[in-house]
């Protein structure tokens, strides 16, 4: 069926629930609201308030639920309705879900998936516009995926779910209506820790994630130059020997992200770039992100992010090196 990525997550969570009992969501208005972009709807009616359940404003408690939830055998998927309020569980994250199965020696696992909107491009704000993923990245023991297309982002919310690790599952926003594709509504996964080629190219490699992947695949329509991009999909583990195959191809390397550019993950595909394939470069690598300023008020929103002069003029300045 043609389906958008909200629709699409909501196809992954009406099947995993179906097909394993074990598999519950929680979170604040997940129930009979259906969530505030209706990613849930539905599945009150279907499963009922045992498995559905709206909780509190309480971002500490829901992943603090979840957290005793997996380690007692079950499936949570936690929501957090914006990302930019996951800190009031930071600790419930970052040190105890993230840790469990090693500081256990994997007698207990925490295989928990938090699902959260992250992005600009909607004018939802400051405070609900954020996309702070390399904090994710930068923790031990949290696989991060971040999904460009409807089909990828059903496939890779149910294997993410049938996995036995924590996943945080970062949902851009501004894609949640828009684009729409052809989604299966047979059972498939996408492998986690698996990058995409989105568009093949020889001149340069842009390596991306999330809405960027299609900013970065207009750019390369527009380039006078062929612009390969690579959808990395999981941000941790990443898939390097696809990022350096292509780097290794291109020899020129354009990384994009909507988050401030300083810490970025852009620094992280970079430094390894740099560490296992500085002879196959023949320009400096580029980065193009967001500035090193709190995401900007509504009335700047569009210009927050990555925009595709902003990338053309990248790819210009590393072909002309």
């Amino acid at each position: 069926m043609m389906a958008n990525m909200a629709r699409a997550i909501n196809m992954a969570l009406h099947e995993e629930m179906a097909r394993d009992e074990r598999v519950v969501v929680l979170g604040e208005d997940v129930g009979r609201r259906g969530g505030v972009f209706l990613v849930t709807e539905g599945l009150y009616e279907r499963f009922g308030p045992e498995r559905v359940i709206d909780t509190p404003l309480n971002e500490g408690g829901i992943l603090g639920f979840a957290l005793g939830m997996a380690m007692a055998g079950l499936k949570p998927v936690a929501e957090i309705q914006f990302v930019d309020f996951i800190w009031m569980g930071a600790d419930e994250l970052l040190n105890h879900i993230s840790k469990v199965r090693y500081r256990s020696g994997g007698e207990y696992k925490a295989p928990v998936v938090v699902r959260t909107p992250v992005g600009s491009g909607v004018k939802s704000g400051l405070y609900h516009s954020q996309s702070p993923e390399a904090i994710f990245v930068h923790t031990p023991g949290l696989v991060v995926v971040m999904p460009s297309t409807p089909y990828n982002a059903k496939g890779l919310l149910k294997a993410a779910i049938r996995g036995e690790d924590p996943v945080v599952f970062l949902e851009p926003k501004i894609l949640y209506r828009a684009p729409r594709e052809e989604v299966p509504e047979d059972d498939y996964v996408v492998e986690i820790g698996k990058a995409r080629v989105a568009r093949e190219g020889d001149d340069v490699t842009i390596v991306t994630y999330g809405a960027m992947v299609h900013r970065a695949l207009e750019a390369a329509e527009r380039a006078k130059a062929s612009v390969e991009v690579v959808d990395l999909q999981t941000l941790n583990p990443m898939d390097l020997d696809t990022v350096l195959k292509s780097v290794s191809k291109t020899g020129r390397l354009v990384v994009v992200h909507d988050s401030p550019k300083t810490g970025g993950l852009g620094a992280e595909v970079a430094a390894v770039v740099a560490e296992k394939a500085i002879d196959k470069l023949v320009a400096p690598v580029a980065r193009v992100a967001g500035p090193d300023l709190p995401q900007s008020p509504v009335a700047h929103d569009a210009v927050y992010a990555p925009t595709v002069e902003r990338i053309l003029k990248a790819i210009d300045r590393v072909l002309a090196y």
